[in-house]
C-alpha cells in the first residue's frame, strides 16, 4: 500500500511539473491563445478589406459610372460640355502671418 501511494505521489508530481514547467506548459498555451486571437482579428480586418476590393472590382467591370467617378476624383477630368469651377478660399493662417 505504501508503494502504491508513493507511486501515485511521484506520478502526480511529474504531471504537475509537466503542466507548469515542462514543454507545452500552461503559460505557453495561454500565450498561443492570445496570438491566435490577435491573428484572427487581423484576418477579419483583411477579409473585410478584400470584400470591399471585390465589390469595387465588380463595380468597375460592370459599369462606367465607377470609372467616371474615379476619372473625376483622381484625374480631375471633366465631361464634355461641363464647366469646371475651382473655389479658392482665404486661409486665415496665411493672412495672420503675412501681416506680422
Amino acid at each position: 500500500m505504501k508503494r502504491l501511494l508513493l507511486l501515485l505521489i511521484i506520478l502526480v508530481g511529474l504531471l504537475q511539473y509537466r503542466l507548469w514547467l515542462g514543454e507545452n506548459n500552461l503559460s505557453q498555451y495561454m500565450n498561443l491563445q492570445k496570438q491566435i486571437a490577435s491573428q484572427q482579428e487581423s484576418n477579419d480586418k483583411l477579409i473585410a478589406r478584400n470584400q470591399v476590393l471585390k465589390a469595387e472590382i465588380i463595380d468597375l467591370k460592370s459599369g462606367t459610372e465607377a470609372i467616371e467617378e474615379r476619372a473625376r476624383n483622381e484625374l480631375g477630368m471633366v465631361k464634355e460640355g461641363e464647366t469646371f469651377y475651382r473655389v479658392v478660399g482665404n486661409n486665415p493662417r496665411n493672412n495672420s502671418t503675412f501681416g506680422q
